[in-house]
């Protein structure tokens, strides 16, 4: 699924020249996408929509906000996943509103262990559909793959 968030990146500049779910599933699966992976990141990236909609200004954390994390949230997002979103934050690349998509985006990945360089695709595919500009460097960082990118179940 994290491949096909990338290449959906890679191949379309602006989150609104993605075509509809039904054209993008023939063209990724022409790509050679399983159809699966294909529906899970159709899925995911539907429900980045839903929720991207449903958090009004009124509701976003304000700027200076300090974000305590769950259990669940522990559980699911380690010590240098939560670190890495606070240093984007203090970095200023990303709102407390981004936040929120991002770690409600990664808490719904329930199947996937979320490694670092997941969720630098999470954070990547956030900022690509609120039509966030992002900084070349900062592309280069987010698609860096020190990481292992297979599926693996998260354990509890």
């Amino acid at each position: 699924m994290f491949d096909i968030l990338v290449y959906l990146f890679e191949s379309y500049i602006h989150a609104d020249a993605c075509p509809e779910s039904d054209l993008l599933a023939r063209k990724l699966s022409a790509a050679g996408f399983e159809d699966e992976e294909i529906s899970e990141a159709l899925e995911w990236l539907a429900g980045l929509r839903r929720v991207a909609r449903e958090i009004h200004p009124g509701t976003a954390p304000d700027e200076g906000s300090i974000r305590i994390y769950s259990e669940q949230e522990q559980a699911h997002l380690s010590p240098d996943c939560r670190g890495f979103l606070t240093l984007m934050e203090s970095a200023g690349v990303l709102e407390g509103v981004h936040r929120e998509l991002i770690i409600e985006r990664a808490m719904a990945l329930e199947g996937f262990n979320i490694t670092l360089n997941r969720l630098k695709v999470i954070v990547l595919m956030v900022l690509w559909q609120q039509e966030h500009p992002i900084d070349t460097l900062m592309v280069d960082e987010l698609l860096s793959e020190d990481d292992d990118w297979d599926y693996a179940p998260t354990l509890h």
